[in-house]
């Protein structure tokens, strides 16, 4: 226990005591600890490592409360946000085992995007005494006009996970809802609950209101438990070179699975995992329970695979982020991370839903999904074991997030504008926003901006005589709750199994109604098929058949392999501290002797035909290959600073007539290629690496690229459907398609950019494009890294370390056998290219700890 201490020595009620006492258990320290500050009204962040009982000691005051209240009193007593909604089912599961066996007069709801419409009604009216919800949820909560009735009696919020949402634009939107809850319940303290935090003091700032004379909330840690065994897959089969599927392990995946109780499998991409549990059941020949879970697939589907996993029916189940936060199954043996984790944060997180206990250790697996992948997953598991934490850090709050909070506290009650502004500023992603910004924002609601307020369809709030602002009409509310939200996915659309009749004439029609719903896929993804393609989703091979309104109409197809390649999706960043420790790893060779042998020696060669990357300095390779010539550089930035870098330095290289033709980029790694010699250039001085690295291309070549390319028009729609310009659902009307919101906002956009610059929606556009799309800050940081400290190596052919970058050149996404075919086809011709005939018989033979046998 840290800072402040809470007094005394707090005793439970008889009751409670008993109810411990039965399970053969005894309060905790920690969990009376939160019970004694909340007896005093103090806001708390609880750090504790999984299996110390996190969510008990969260509940713990609220249930003591309630035991005792008096029958008369009635009211929301218990706010419990959650980031997940399988979170808020599983915690509503557990929750109910205390309150049942205490004999409690206690109710406990859920609120989720999932609760049917009549329940939510009903809970407003007749509200439980704990509400376990969603910041969507919440924020629809404080928009209703009997909101401040509602919140009125609350004592208490519960934000579980809270590391996982304070940096995001959820933690925005759900500091703005609890700013607002704080000024209808004075009496309001708030507790945070957290396994993993890398900076506690921006957590504890988070849960405070200043105004109220508390700068930082007290901090209750719990440090030890039982150490993580975190072990790296190796192989019998030889690693690929690239590619990200893990193929080559399944079947020693298959053979852990049956070896423990129950595994937990996870993905860092809905695609990554369809495809992992559709080769596990390939193999599946003792036909072992294994489900599938991401937030794609129907919710019923979702709610099945949790129940069985709750009840222990389940032998393994693959799942992405949509189960990596506190789910509280005792008999999960085993996690098994498919690739890196990209994080150790994210490892340990994952790693900690095995063995959900203190005192047991939590196993993982990390399977590595190519030879370069290995290093990152060693430097992963290293920093995990030794407890670094690399989760993202706070940011300031979304001005699109603040626009929508703006009109939905309209549509609950008429606003003070300076009350409002006061209040925003007690949450603290806004702490730091200025009156005019704020102003900017009202206004914004109030008319559009400056170019849009002679549009009538903009004006969703006005202000009255009594100096206050009201929402304009209840239209302009209704289409707030149904547009509530800061997560922007890709336009989906219902898969649905059914059969297709044709009419004359060609068209199509759904025979009969009722199709069986197997969840929803990216609407640009089926705009890619023809009728009889097949694809793979919901663990099955389907049958693209027709597009009919938002129904994607399926059958189940007899191929093994489906014609149309799966989505790979956005992957995850590259924390920086992983990076570095990549980056320390190759440059001690020391360290190599904890990699497999066929890493090992895969570096031995680089080392042989060029050098290894210096931690401390960027490795440039150049070479010509298959009459162009390439520009290797390996600044260990992730994939979205490559990606920003690749824009820039084409653009550079373009003015001195290199005449580059594409890049590409990976977590590692940035490949540029050119007609133009690039080495004989930087060897004759017509380029200099110095001047191509130099940080003065953050100026204006960054903001011409940015002004040029399509990512501030996808930046600027995503903002313009949080803040409320462009609404996805509309009244009486079908969801409007991806392409009809593009259209509309690229034209919006291209009127802004013309007639006023200094919009705050384009603001906000451009501080998301600088902080998430472009990893602008760690693109800067790595331009001041590189700067004197760059190492060219003129090379006459491809070095063994550019070998799976430029197996992402040109390469075509091929389903399964075939992607392996060509991957290792490509791979040995490159293996022969960089590092002679002798390795390239290697490769293509057994791995060196099979030849020594």
């Amino acid at each position: 226990m840290t800072s402040p201490s809470p007094g005394p020595a707090t005793r439970l009620p008889d009751r409670f005591v008993r109810w411990f006492a039965g399970r053969g258990w005894t309060p905790r320290a920690h969990q009376l600890d939160l019970l004694a500050l909340a007896q005093q009204d103090r806001d708390a962040l609880l750090i504790a490592p999984t299996g110390a009982g996190k969510t008990l000691a969260g509940f713990l005051p609220s249930l003591v409360e309630l035991a005792e209240k008096p029958d008369d009193v009635d009211g929301l007593h218990t706010l419990y946000v959650s980031p997940l909604k399988a979170l808020a089912v599983d915690v509503a599961r557990n929750l109910m085992t205390p309150v049942a066996e205490m004999g409690l007069s206690i109710r406990v709801e859920g609120r989720t995007g999932d609760t049917p419409p009549s329940r939510r009604k009903r809970q407003k009216e007749r509200p439980p005494d704990l509400l376990l919800t969603t910041p969507e949820q919440l924020a629809l909560l404080i928009g209703d006009p009997g909101a401040g009735r509602l919140f009125e009696t609350v004592r208490r919020v519960v934000i579980d996970e809270l590391h996982a949402l304070a940096p995001t634009k959820r933690g925005d939107q759900l500091a703005l809802a609890l700013a607002r809850v704080r000024a209808l319940a004075p009496k309001l303290s708030t507790v945070g609950l957290s396994a993993t935090v890398k900076s506690p003091d921006e957590l504890r700032r988070y849960l405070v209101d200043p105004r109220r004379g508390h700068a930082l909330a007290d901090l209750v840690e719990i440090r030890g438990g039982a150490a993580p065994e975190i072990a790296i897959h190796e192989t019998d089969e030889r690693l690929p070179w690239s590619g990200h599927g893990g193929r080559h392990a399944m079947a020693e995946i298959y053979e852990a699975i049956r070896a423990h109780n129950t595994t937990l499998i996870f993905a860092n991409t809905r695609a990554q995992a369809e495809l992992t549990f559709q080769e596990l059941w390939r193999i599946n020949e003792e036909t072992l329970p294994i489900a599938l879970h991401h937030g794609s697939l129907d919710v019923g589907q979702r709610r099945r695979v949790e129940a069985a996993m709750a009840e222990g029916r389940l032998k393994a189940i693959v799942a992405t982020s949509t189960l990596d936060l506190g789910i509280d199954w005792g008999d999960v043996d085993l996690v098994v991370h498919m690739g890196s984790p990209k994080g150790a944060s994210r490892l340990l997180q994952r790693t900690g839903r095995a063995n959900h206990r203190l005192d047991e250790p939590s196993r993982a697996i990390i399977v590595p999904a190519n030879r370069f992948e290995v290093i990152e997953c060693e430097a992963a598991r290293e920093a995990a074991l030794e407890g670094e934490q690399d989760a993202e850090s706070t940011k300031p709050g979304g001005l699109d997030v603040l626009a929508q909070h703006v009109l939905g506290c309209a549509c609950g009650a008429p606003f003070d504008e300076d009350e409002l502004y006061a209040e925003v500023t007690s949450a603290a992603p806004y702490a730091e926003l200025d009156r005019e910004t704020f102003s900017d924002i009202v206004q914004f609601v109030a008319t559009g901006g400056y170019a849009l307020k002679s549009y009538e369809r903009f004006a969703k709030i006005r202000k009255t005589r009594d100096g206050l602002w009201r929402v304009s009409n209840p239209a302009t509310a209704q289409r707030w709750r149904m547009n509530v939200g800061t997560i922007i996915e890709a336009t989906t659309l219902k898969v649905k199994l059914g059969k297709v009749r044709r009419a004359a004439g060609g068209a199509v029609g759904q025979q009969g109604f009722g199709g069986k719903m197997l969840g929803e896929i990216e609407e640009y993804f089926v705009e890619t098929m023809t009728p009889g393609d097949t694809f793979m989703f919901a663990g099955e091979i389907l049958r693209f058949d027709a597009l009919i309104d938002t129904d994607v109409i399926v059958s189940r197809a007899k191929s093994e392999a489906p014609k149309v390649p799966t989505y790979v999706g956005g992957r995850m960043p590259l924390t920086t501290d992983v990076a570095a420790r990549v980056r320390a790893m190759l440059d001690d060779p020391g360290s190599w002797g904890r990699l497999p042998t066929q890493t090992r020696e895969w570096l031995g060669y680089q080392q042989l035909r060029s050098v290894i990357p210096e931690h401390d300095k960027l490795l440039i390779e150049t070479f010509p290959r298959a009459g162009k010539h390439f520009l290797i550089a390996y600044p260990f930035e992730g994939r979205l600073a490559h990606q920003t870098l690749g824009m820039l330095l084409t653009r550079r290289l373009e003015r001195a007539h290199a005449r580059p033709l594409g890049f590409v980029a990976s977590d590692y790694s940035l490949a540029i290629w050119a007609l133009g010699d690039i080495s004989q250039m930087i060897g004759d001085g017509e380029i200099s690496l110095d001047r191509l690295f130099d940080e003065d291309m953050l100026g204006d070549d960054l903001e011409a690229w940015m002004a040029e390319s399509a990512l501030m028009k996808r930046t600027f729609r995503n903002c313009a459907i949080i803040a409320g310009l462009i609404e996805r659902n509309v009244i009486g009307a079908n969801r409007k398609t991806g392409r009809q919101v593009t259209m509309s906002t690229d034209l919006i956009y291209d009127v802004l950019r013309r007639h006023e610059p200094g919009h705050v929606l384009l603001r906000a556009a451009r501080s998301d494009a600088a902080r998430g799309l472009i990893d602008l800050w760690r693109v800067a940081d790595f331009l001041k890294r590189a700067k004197g400290a760059i190492d060219w190596r003129p090379l006459d052919r491809v070095s063994p370390l550019a070998v799976p970058i430029l197996l992402e050149v040109g390469r075509e996404p091929v389903y399964g056998a075939a992607q392996d075919a060509l991957l290792k086809e490509a791979a040995e011709t490159l293996v022969a290219e960089a590092m002679g005939e002798e390795m390239a018989k290697r490769e293509s033979g057994p791995p060196a700890f099979l030849r020594s046998l």
